[in-house]
């Protein structure tokens, strides 16, 4: 009689139990970030920047012989017969295997005005002694006999501030002249302060992306090995990207020479951020990710190609002297704009007007950048 009476107190018990385990089950479930799932970041004074987030996944590292073939022939545009193409490695398949969350765009001038503006940083061109590549007034075409074999050179005086385009620089354009120190500065400043409005996780942090999430966020979701993320038809960029195009230089009756894209997208350099709105966007909802400026990375360069894991296991962290940038900008040819394409960039304090950067939100990554002996 008494365990007849026990039972029903035990299964009450038991019912219970299981009712907290479901419900606390679908609250964890419910907290779990969606894909295309978005957070805005507050930097003060009014501006924000918006993150994205993109769940763990699988896609394609690299390129194919007949990639590579397009990017050097006519419609690609890219110098053939250099080593910049097998930078790319061969097609493999790679994973990505923790979520994290990814800037909808570049840092902008106005974000980074705020960072600067809140700590008094100096950026690497700003320093005595420091310099950034900008382009030359000056220049007007290639000459076949001329010492002059680009447009672009260094100059002391110039940064973020003024990248010396000749036309004004607007707050919502990716901020350029910043030099892989700069960012990861700009990183830091951003970590702790949402740190300090427990608004981070501790056991993560926001940073550049590492080149395996670059990668895969680029793709959008594709595990298909094409050349851009919407497929291999440049046509179909049109009203997509910022590249070099028929559009006329400033102040003059001339466009960029070489091989470019058959219409203009209205911006002769840099066009703002998001520009083209959900046209410009790819499957996970990032802009600018092909073309606009070339974006810093994580990771220490290596010519053989990008790898998914930061650093080998033996290293307490990663030393980072040659970063990697990836995805082509507003002057290069179509070849290289492309989602594989990368390169290894001189120095981490080196700084160019072709050349910004996205934050990520992630794991932890130990890394420090160190400068060459030379």
């Amino acid at each position: 009689m008494y365990e007849m009476k026990k039972l029903p107190r035990l299964e009450s018990l038991f019912l219970l139990v299981a009712s907290f385990l479901l419900i606390s089950t679908n609250s964890t479930l419910a907290e779990e970030p969606q894909k295309g799932e978005t957070k805005n970041l507050d930097l003060g004074k009014g501006v924000s920047l918006e993150l994205v987030y993109i769940p763990p996944g699988k896609f394609i590292m690299g390129s194919t012989a007949a990639e590579k073939e397009w990017a050097t022939g006519i419609e690609g545009g890219a110098k053939p017969g250099t080593v910049r193409e097998e930078y790319e490695g061969e097609p493999r398949s790679m994973q990505v295997g923790r979520g994290f969350w990814m800037g909808r765009t570049e840092v902008s001038v106005g974000q980074f005005r705020r960072f600067v503006e809140e700590t008094g940083y100096v950026t690497d061109a700003e320093k005595p002694g420091g310099a950034t590549q900008c382009f030359d007034l000056d220049w007007d075409r290639y000459y076949l006999d001329s010492k002059i074999v680009n447009p672009w050179k260094s100059m002391p005086d110039k940064s973020w501030r003024d990248p010396n385009f000749g036309i004004p620089i607007k707050e919502n354009f990716p901020v350029v002249c910043v030099s892989y120190r700069d960012m990861k500065a700009f990183c830091g400043w951003l970590t702790e302060r949402e740190r300090k409005a427990s608004r981070i996780p501790t056991d993560a942090e926001i940073r550049l992306p590492t080149e395996a999430e670059w990668a895969y966020a680029c793709r959008g979701g594709s595990q298909e090995s094409h050349f851009f993320w919407w497929g291999n038809d440049l046509m179909e960029g049109k009203g997509r990207l910022n590249i070099s195009a028929v559009d006329f230089l400033p102040g003059r009756d001339t466009v960029w020479p070489l091989a470019n894209a058959p219409w203009s997208d209205g911006f002769a350099f840099l066009s703002p951020v998001d520009h083209y709105g959900e046209k410009g966007r790819n499957g996970f909802g990032l802009a600018d990710m092909c073309g606009g400026v070339w974006e810093f990375v994580l990771d220490h360069f290596d010519p053989e190609g990008g790898h998914e894991k930061v650093y080998y296991e033996d290293r307490e962290q990663l030393s980072v002297s040659r970063p990697v940038c990836r995805g082509g900008n507003f002057f290069d040819v179509p070849g290289n704009a492309r989602c594989a394409v990368r390169l290894g960039i001189s120095s981490v304090s080196y700084s160019d007007s072709r050349d910004g950067f996205r934050i990520c939100m992630g794991v932890l990554q130990k890394s420090k950048a160190i400068e060459r002996i030379r």
